[in-house]
């Protein structure tokens, strides 16, 4: 399985939205969504079939192919709930997108996640202004899509069954994140009032998804591989952030083909 570039390197790209420059039909309606252009390319190398570049616009890479026979793609958002926001508006409004899985890392609250475990994100609280601006006088609950939660749900019981015992994957956890504005935040109040609620990790764009999503009636889910601990300090080296990282691509896209 490799990706490939466009046939002709010297062509004008097509004409697509402000911040893609793929053609109409040129992404699957199933998307997985890492943040990290060099692991979107890595998804389109190791677990799509016939990958093709379909967009590079400011180094965020997007390849579309197949798994399963099924038609995906795959798509970098950047880091944080703006970035994420517009690559994932463009997507359901102009390319007919109508799932979308982001695939990323987080890092653990309570004691009882571990590196190494995925967390799939049943909901996302933030401090971003994101929940409250699209209707007026509302906070709204951002969610993940029901059916694809579901499937992901049931996709990780798979996953686990067929494990092997010396597999580097941990344990799989249901619940809501916390998506912050800031990476370097210095409130160790807000991280002890949020796990007391029942919390699980702490990442960057899954609340900014979901409230796409719910504007523009689309699908949306975050399956997140926990790579450090807030409380404890432990972190993956980067290799294991990659083997780890494969056990949550898995789930993602079994989610993704939920309903073929």
């Amino acid at each position: 399985m490799t990706a490939t570039e466009r046939p002709d390197a010297t062509a004008p790209a097509p004409v697509g939205t402000p911040h893609i420059a793929a053609a109409p039909g040129d992404f699957a309606p199933l998307v997985l969504m890492p943040g990290d252009p060099r692991r979107a390319r890595r998804i389109a190398e190791t677990f799509l079939d016939d990958a093709r570049l379909v967009t590079d616009v400011r180094g965020i890479l997007g390849y579309t192919g197949s798994h399963r026979g099924v038609p995906m793609s795959v798509l970098a958002s950047g880091m944080g709930i703006p970035s994420v926001s517009i690559y994932a508006t463009e997507l359901f409004r102009h390319y007919g997108v109508r799932r979308i899985v982001r695939v990323g890392t987080a890092g653990a609250l309570p004691v009882s996640v571990a590196v190494r475990d995925v967390v799939i994100a049943s909901a996302a609280h933030t401090d971003s202004s994101v929940s409250r601006l699209l209707v007026n006088g509302v906070t709204l609950s951002l969610a993940a899509s029901y059916g694809s939660l579901r499937a992901a749900v049931d996709a990780a019981d798979a996953v686990e069954r067929e494990a092997s015992d010396d597999s580097p994957g941990g344990a799989v956890h249901i619940g809501p994140v916390f998506s912050s504005d800031h990476f370097y935040l210095d409130r160790p109040d807000v991280l002890d009032a949020l796990e007391r609620r029942g919390t699980l990790a702490v990442e960057m764009e899954a609340a900014g998804l979901y409230a796409v999503a719910a504007a523009e009636g689309g699908e949306a889910l975050a399956v997140l591989t926990v790579s450090d601990h807030v409380r404890t300090g432990e972190a993956l080296s980067a290799g294991d952030r990659e083997t780890c990282f494969d056990r949550a691509v898995r789930i993602a896209a079994s989610a993704l083909l939920a309903d073929g």
